[in-house]
């Protein structure tokens, strides 16, 4: 038999969890969370490398709902943040609707029945909605590098770490000096032999400022919520005010880059190398990242930095862009994801034969960064424009669970209960988005970042948590239409 449920939530991390306490807040219980893996995390199960960290604070990096007051610091390791997000699951006391090692295969649209009809090998399932929380950092970058197959020692993405490699007294190359490399680099310079580091292009790196909480103060927060609730909101409003430095105000990025390059001359004294770490773009214009560590390790003997991208492997040797060759025992790469094009995107087909994929094939889009035109009763968290540079991402999916909860509220309003986003909403919404970015460094500060697809801003929310919630507040329904698109009628929006 097929089994129905309201809502069929996709993923298991933050952006899934979060749709579950929404639902579950608003008394929608008719619901279930499909999981590829064999337990809850997301991105904080999957990676595990050495040094994995948050680098946004620890109170403000979890759940309104769910605070936590055993945090061991400022900010939290990977393994810290999926036993918290595996505490919030079994709070929540999901049991049978959280359905573990269930991918979705596909997703179709069926207008006749109005319900979205699921393949997840395990038996057929429909949902009146669907919700696709399947996060934008899951699935590894791989450069196209020739020869890099051919690479005999271990070779591995730095977000599906090799433990079984045994790096100890090796010569090991990082491919890249993005946020996860930062963590790394440090740690894995304790155990190699040594560490030689390709850095395409340099990053912009402020001070961490790490402490650790004692236990006088975490026994205070879980005595005093008020205190803890006090804390968050004081972090809040320090995130909303990075905001100026990283979308390019003219006095706070000055300030921040200052900032920035004080911290490099305090920490590599040789000029050299200073200048080669030295970024050449905007601050902000890519992901500014904290650390106290990667430079010190950089500076050392421990690590020797290949300013030029890896451009070919021969065998054991990597051949760099400069022409340097580097023979080495090992390989990381700290590439990054495949955050522009969303591999759920080619599993769901919406009411007119296209995938998600395909609507996007130039860009994500939507409306309200959530809802997508020719796909009814689809919202998808994390998506278009929902990303941050200065703020907490959970406060952003809290606002989207939010507005989905609102929005199921007026499927009986609608024909079938069917909610489908106007064409014209989707395009006004993606013009504000446009015009909002016009002039921030995103866009015009000199750097190749993946906020940008094909030169538009397709993943960041250029604006304030503030300004979100506020947005999406505004959406009062009239950005669905009461008729289907391309089937007649005259597409009116509801009113």
């Amino acid at each position: 038999m097929t089994e129905h449920v309201e809502v069929a939530v996709v993923g298991a991390g933050f952006a899934g969890l979060g749709m579950a306490i929404a639902l579950r807040r608003a008394g929608r219980e008719s619901f279930v969370i499909l999981e590829r893996a064999a337990s809850v995390g997301g991105t904080w199960r999957d990676n595990t490398y050495p040094g994995v960290a948050c680098d946004v604070p620890s109170h403000l990096y979890g759940f309104a709902t769910h605070p936590n007051p055993d945090w061991s610091g400022l900010y939290a390791t990977g393994a810290e943040i999926r036993r918290y997000l595996e505490r919030v699951a079994a709070a929540e006391h999901l049991g049978e609707r959280l359905r573990l090692r269930t991918p979705l295969l596909s997703a179709r649209w069926d207008a006749t029945t109005a319900r979205w009809t699921l393949d997840t090998g395990s038996g057929p399932l429909t949902a009146d909605a669907l919700v696709l929380a399947c996060g934008r950092l899951t699935e590894p970058s791989i450069p196209e590098i020739p020869g890099l197959e051919q690479f005999a020692g271990p070779i591995f993405h730095s977000a599906r770490w090799d433990h079984g490699a045994d790096l100890a007294g090796a010569h090991v190359a990082v491919v890249g000096t993005g946020a996860s490399a930062v963590q790394l680099v440090p740690r894995l310079a304790d155990v190699a032999g040594h560490v030689t580091l390709f850095q395409r292009t340099p990053a912009w790196i402020v001070p961490r400022g790490e402490r650790r909480y004692d236990d006088t103060e975490r026994e205070r927060f879980a005595a005093h919520p008020e205190e803890l609730a006090a804390l968050r909101a004081a972090l809040y409003v320090e995130g909303e005010a990075r905001y100026a430095s990283r979308s390019g105000d003219a006095a706070a990025s000055a300030a921040a880059r200052e900032a920035a390059l004080t911290h490099l001359a305090a920490q590599v004294a040789d000029p050299a190398l200073r200048a080669a770490l030295t970024p050449d773009y905007a601050f902000g214009c890519k992901r500014v990242l904290l650390s106290d560590e990667f430079y010190p390790a950089v500076a050392s003997p421990a690590v020797t930095l290949e300013p030029s991208a890896l451009t070919a492997v021969d065998g054991g040797e990597l051949v760099a862009a400069s022409g340097a060759r580097h023979r080495v025992d090992a390989l990381v790469l700290a590439t990054g994801f495949v955050s522009q094009r969303q591999p759920y995107a080619d599993l769901v087909t919406g009411e007119h034969g296209q995938t998600l994929a395909e609507h996007w094939a130039t860009g994500m889009t939507s409306f309200a960064s959530t809802v997508v035109a020719g796909f009814p009763n689809l919202f998808v968290l994390d998506g278009p424009n929902a990303s941050l540079g200065h703020n907490s991402a959970v406060l952003m999916l809290e606002e989207q669970a939010a507005y989905t909860v609102r929005a199921l509220a007026r499927r009986g309003a609608f024909p079938n209960g069917v909610l489908r986003v106007h064409p014209d909403a989707e395009a006004d919404y993606t013009a504000e988005i446009a015009r909002a970015a016009r002039t921030t460094p995103w866009l015009t500060g000199g750097c190749h970042n993946w906020y940008v697809d094909r030169g538009r801003l397709t993943l960041l929310w250029p604006g304030t948590v503030d300004a979100f919630r506020a947005r999406l507040a505004r959406a009062d329904g009239s950005e669905f239409t009461t008729t289907p698109a391309r089937t007649g009628g005259d597409d009116r929006r509801s009113t």
